[in-house]
């Protein structure tokens, strides 16, 4: 076989792996969070990401994208599932958090960690020109209202996520009506009974070291600012006005 007929068919085959693979991430953006989310028949599985592991690059790189992805957040589901094997009552992730106060250590740190995860990589999505996007719809006119404005809002959140001790998560939450800031320790969330500030998380910011320090090593500021970049507001509009 000739080298220009190896070189075309090497090619072709690259194009239809990445048509496949285009098409795969597509589907998987149509998933609700819940569903990604969920137990299925009591048993939590790695949800794959809507995008590539380089596709959040320059913001988040790519090995840290497929460390956090396929250690740390696997190590999450393994451990929520081995904690689960003798819990006899409702599996059901929102479930478990209402009443996680009662529950073993186990499932409250695992069962987050799954479930913040989860929607954390699809409150992202690839922004190769660079330029930050902005909040639109319901959700930019609620920001607005409870904020002021959006620069107001991005400033607070900020401050807020830079100034959590240790480990966490920085949130954007609907309580009653409004918005509004708050922070977790650990994997713990908004949807969890021992949460000091309950609601519909809307957005999520991790902020522990493993989320960034390979690129931003001890600056969890600059991190925080390039993470804006790669915001996916539609998730965020579509979270918010999703009752």
């Amino acid at each position: 076989m000739s080298n220009n007929r190896r070189d075309f068919l090497k090619k072709g085959a690259l194009i239809g792996l990445a048509g496949i693979a285009g098409k795969l991430v597509g589907e998987e953006k149509l998933k609700t969070l819940d569903q990604i989310a969920s137990l299925n028949e009591g048993e939590a599985t790695l949800p794959p990401l809507p995008y590539a592991y380089n596709a959040l690059e320059p913001f988040i790189d790519a090995q840290t994208m497929e460390i956090h992805h396929s250690k740390h957040h696997k190590a999450y589901v393994d451990k929520l599932n081995a904690a689960l094997i003798s819990f006899k009552g409702d599996k059901n992730l929102v479930s478990l958090f209402a009443q996680i106060s009662k529950l073993d250590v186990s499932i409250r740190n695992n069962g987050g960690g799954h479930y913040n995860h989860s929607l954390f990589w699809n409150l992202m999505q690839p922004n190769k020109e660079g330029k930050k996007p902005m909040a639109e719809g319901k959700i930019a006119e609620a920001i607005t209202k409870d904020f002021s404005s959006f620069e107001n809002f991005q400033k607070e959140f900020a401050e807020k996520a830079t100034k959590i001790f240790g480990s966490g998560w920085c949130w954007l939450i609907e309580q009653e009506g409004k918005l509004k800031i708050t922070t977790t320790p650990n994997q713990d969330n908004p949807l969890m009974d021992i949460a000091s500030e309950k609601g519909k998380p809307i957005l999520a910011l991790d902020v522990w070291e493993h989320a960034y320090y390979l690129k931003y090593q001890n600056k969890r500021a600059d991190y925080i600012n390039n993470w804006w970049n790669v915001v996916n507001w539609n998730k965020v509009n579509e979270l918010y006005t999703t009752k």
